[in-house]
C-alpha cells in the first residue's frame, strides 16, 4: 500500500519540476515503464499525447518543457485514494515561441507504485 503524504509529495514534486521547467526531475518522478496520456484543445485545435516507457515519455516532457513557461501554480484541490491521485490545479502557460500567455486548468489522474509515477493522464482547457 502506498501512503498518502507520499503520494501528495509525489504529485506535488511533478508539479513543481513542471513549473520550474526541470527536465530531469521531471523524468525522475516516473517509473520505468510509466505511461503518459495529455488530452485537451488549444485554440480550438485538440492534443493528445500517448506514451508509454521513460525512454518514450522524455522526448514529450523535453518539447513541453522547451516550448511552454508556467506561471502562477495553484493546486486546487487533491484527492488521494491508496495509490491514486487526482489533482486539479491552474497555471498560465506561455509559449516560449509565441508569447502568449494562456490561463489553463488542469486535472492529473495518478497512479503510483515503488514510489514513481506509474500512470499519468492529464486533461487541460484554457479558462
Amino acid at each position: 500500500m502506498t501512503d498518502r503524504s507520499q503520494v501528495e509529495k509525489l504529485v506535488k514534486e511533478l508539479h513543481a519540476a513542471r513549473v520550474e521547467g526541470d527536465l530531469e526531475r521531471l523524468c525522475a518522478v516516473f517509473a520505468p515503464d510509466a505511461r503518459l496520456r495529455i488530452a485537451g484543445s488549444s485554440d480550438g485545435k485538440p492534443i493528445a499525447i500517448d506514451a508509454s516507457r521513460i525512454a518514450r515519455i522524455r522526448p514529450w516532457l523535453s518539447i513541453l518543457v522547451k516550448t511552454f513557461r508556467l506561471s502562477r501554480y495553484q493546486l486546487l484541490s487533491i484527492t488521494i485514494e491508496g495509490g491514486t491521485a487526482a489533482a486539479h490545479w491552474r497555471v498560465d502557460i506561455e509559449s516560449k515561441i509565441t508569447g502568449i500567455i494562456v490561463a489553463t486548468e488542469l486535472v492529473d489522474l495518478i497512479e503510483v507504485r515503488n514510489g514513481q509515477i506509474s500512470s499519468q493522464i492529464e486533461f487541460f482547457v484554457p479558462c
